[in-house]
């Protein structure tokens, strides 16, 4: 029971990182929910397009940037926008954070086997 509780939380934790132009931005690892939302939002042939959806997943956990929250997406304009707002700089942050984690996650699955 502990473990599912750990991994529920885990999937749920604010991740925070600087990006290159200083700012602090705040997104979680999308759920499960969270990606069929940004299929519902994408649309049928966005949401066959592996270059945009992966720029967008990283767009749509986005929560907080320098504090103001940043609402969900229910467009794609509004994933566009993001997505310029965030530019290189806030998407490649994001990306190289949740990289480093699943690195660190890997590794902790490992130390007991």
């Amino acid at each position: 029971m502990e473990a599912s509780k750990s991994i529920l939380r885990s999937a749920h934790q604010t991740l925070r990182v600087a990006d290159g132009r200083g700012r602090a931005l705040a997104f979680r690892r999308p759920t499960a929910l969270d990606t069929l939302r940004l299929f519902k939002v994408a649309g049928p042939v966005l949401a066959q397009n592996q270059p945009w959806l992966a720029m967008a997943s990283l767009a749509f956990a986005v929560e907080e940037i320098d504090g103001i929250p940043v609402p969900s997406a229910v467009n794609e304009s509004q994933i566009e926008l993001l997505v310029d707002r965030l530019g290189e700089d806030g998407l490649s942050a994001i990306a190289a954070c949740i990289e480093v984690c699943d690195s660190n996650s890997s590794l902790e699955d490992q130390v007991g086997n």
